[in-house]
């Protein structure tokens, strides 16, 4: 990730080992991309996913999630429906085998259905740029002006002279920015033009983290997994209204009847006194009883003080509910909070 102006636990500059981490670093593909195609291409991604895909206008992308007969996230990605006859997606790398074998499976069932759609994997680098500074820096290598592109958006561009380059207008770390695909082969080369403005820093993986959970953003295979539901996981804005009426996605008489009946236990957000809180800390009533567990936590650089967020019995999710967490044995206290810890900055166009 690299990072313009941004707030930062970490600050990583381009010294020569840096560099050469970031040439062997971003000579890998660090993201799973795909393009779904064919005149069922909607119908296809619909029978995969929570969202409404046939809602979104052209270059409009929306996040939603893979999900299970059992109603649990198999992954979160972001769909995005192109002006150019396609579906561009981007899913996590983590999940890559996972989520490939999952499309290929559902693919030959959905053609061998009579249905018109194909799926072909992209080899290529993905650049995220992200912090307040993100556009104007970005401004400055392409033609297209970027005050007409809103979060969540994108639009094909020459990058720097990179050409076939997809901005999107988004990133997981509650700042403005942008992710940008690029050819695998030119990757390091406009990593390393990005990284000629001042402004523009390497960071690591323990920033991304500091500022997705100070946003309040889930992390797949800590915060959400195949046995957790989007309504355990407070994600219902992700499901379509013309979805849940439909119900016809994986999981969804389970989902819907959560929806309806409430869940046993709920994602919170929590801020914490003395030492921070990490993933499996215990959280605790007031009487000592374990009702639930952290998933992820770390000291928020903006906020200075402890934040995490965990599963706790419903009964005990309301914002503003004293709590207690473990941590090296020793109990202190928590209060659940609303998320996110930090308003997010996301850009919509005025």
């Amino acid at each position: 990730m690299l990072v313009a102006g941004a707030r930062l636990g970490v600050r990583l500059r381009l010294q020569p080992e840096a560099a050469r981490r970031l040439r062997r670093n971003y000579s890998q593909d660090h993201g799973s991309r795909s393009k779904v195609m064919g005149k069922d291409r909607v119908k296809f991604m619909e029978s995969l996913v929570v969202g409404d895909i046939a809602e979104l206008k052209d270059n409009q992308g929306t996040l939603s999630l893979f999900t299970n007969e059992k109603g649990g996230i198999k992954d979160d990605l972001i769909v995005t429906r192109t002006s150019d006859g396609y579906l561009y997606i981007v899913s996590n790398a983590g999940c890559a085998d996972k989520d490939s074998a999952h499309m290929k499976e559902k693919l030959a069932e959905f053609k061998a259905a009579g249905n018109d759609a194909d799926l072909e994997f992209l080899e290529a680098g993905l650049i995220a740029l992200q912090g307040p500074s993100a556009a104007s820096v970005l401004q400055e290598g392409v033609s297209d002006d970027l005050q007409k592109l809103p979060f969540m958006w994108s639009a094909m561009m020459t990058v720097f002279g990179v050409p076939g380059c997809r901005v999107t207008r988004c990133g997981y770390t509650g700042e403005d920015g942008v992710e940008i695909s690029v050819p695998i082969e030119r990757t390091v080369e406009l990593a390393e033009s990005l990284l000629k403005n001042s402004e523009v820093k390497l960071a690591g993986l323990g920033s991304r983290d500091s500022l997705r959970l100070e946003a309040g953003l889930c992390l797949y295979g800590n915060d959400i997994d195949e046995n957790t539901t989007p309504v355990e996981a407070t994600l219902l804005w992700t499901i379509g209204k013309q979805r849940r009426a439909a119900a016809d996605f994986p999981g969804a008489e389970i989902i819907l009847r959560q929806i309806k009946e409430k869940t046993k236990r709920k994602r919170v957000g929590l801020t914490s006194a003395g030492p921070p809180v990490r993933q499996h800390t215990p959280i605790l009533n007031l009487d000592g009883k374990v009702i639930g567990e952290v998933t992820s936590g770390c000291p928020s650089p903006c906020l200075k003080q402890n934040v995490a967020m965990g599963y706790v019995e419903t009964e005990y999710s309301k914002p503003g509910t004293p709590l207690k967490v473990e941590v090296r044995k020793k109990i202190v206290d928590a209060t659940v909070s609303k998320m996110p810890f930090v308003p997010s900055k996301y850009y919509t166009v005025k």
